[in-house]
């Protein structure tokens, strides 16, 4: 089994969970975070002045899937979430040892 954890840009995110949704994936986490990446942040002006912002916003979706899975939903959420911009954000892929559900005791992929 693997984790994948994009960080991908919030107006995003509608697009992607459809296109996760219609790939099979029926177990997802979702948070609000901030950051950057080689950017270090952007450059606005308001009423005049200019200020930087160095924490942007950003929303990362974690997935657990089976090996056999991963390069598929990984090609699922580039398609989804790329704008051609700098900002698309980023995946990251970790191995999981391990899987259990809670309520029945069951491990492995079954729980997934």
């Amino acid at each position: 089994m693997k984790k994948i954890e994009a960080i991908i840009r919030p107006e995003s995110i509608d697009v992607v969970r459809s296109a996760l949704g219609v790939a099979g994936i029926t177990g997802l986490m979702i948070s609000e975070i901030e950051g950057h990446g080689k950017q270090n942040g952007v450059v606005q002006q308001w009423r005049g002045e200019k200020y930087k912002i160095e924490l942007l916003p950003k929303i990362k979706i974690e997935i657990i899937v089976k090996d056999k899975d991963v390069e598929h939903i990984s090609k699922v959420i580039i398609e989804n979430a790329r704008t051609g911009e700098i900002g698309d954000g980023k995946i990251f892929i970790y191995p999981v040892d391990e899987a259990i559900r809670i309520r029945t005791g069951e491990k492995g992929e079954v729980v997934l």
